[in-house]
């Protein structure tokens, strides 16, 4: 049917009706050219060109599939990577939480034991005078806020440094010191 259909659009070109004289005569240009056309798509059949470019469409076909297959799979790869990566972000997070929390309860442990330390010193000075008294314990408060705060750097900075990045450790360092001085006010 194709053929045909070829054949027939061929000899209805309007350029094959324009020449002189009788059509099917090999001085008329027209038919010549008709001829012409007519054994190239003959050798290219005759030669399965059609058979042979399809071929290599589907080959091309073919390689199309796998990329995108290969892309398909190193996708996957990739979602599986960035899961990996966001579930460690998620145990660095819990982690980092658990260290401040651990800081946080050790610098509560230690401002505890300064304000025994301090009670203790108070008393002694009770005894010794009420005017020394005054004096004292706004010495003793401001050594037992500086060493607790101290403490609470070095506790916090040697737990956070092994996990954090500097940025991270800086923030969660102020932190502490900021609720630990707001403890003792």
């Amino acid at each position: 049917m194709r053929y045909f259909t070829l054949v027939f659009a061929c000899s209805l070109a309007t350029p094959a009706f324009s020449a002189t004289g009788p059509f099917i005569s090999l001085k008329n240009t027209d038919f010549i050219v008709l001829i012409a056309f007519l054994l190239f798509i003959g050798v290219l059949f005759y030669f399965k060109v059609p058979a042979l470019i399809a071929g290599l469409l589907d080959k091309r076909a073919d390689s199309i599939r796998s990329e995108l297959s290969e892309a398909r799979t190193l996708r996957e790869e990739a979602q599986s990577i960035l899961a990996s990566f966001e579930r460690r972000q998620k145990e660095v997070q819990e982690q980092a939480h658990r260290i401040v929390e651990a800081a946080r309860q050790d610098a509560e442990v230690e401002a505890a034991a300064a304000r025994e330390e301090l009670i203790t010193k108070v008393e002694r000075r009770l005894a010794a005078a009420q005017e020394q008294i005054a004096s004292a314990q706004a010495a003793a408060e401001r050594e037992v806020r500086d060493q607790a705060i101290k403490v609470a750097i070095a506790v916090a900075q040697k737990a956070l440094s092994a996990q954090m990045t500097a940025a991270g450790a800086n923030k969660l360092i102020d932190t502490a010191i900021s609720e630990v001085e707001a403890k003792l006010h």
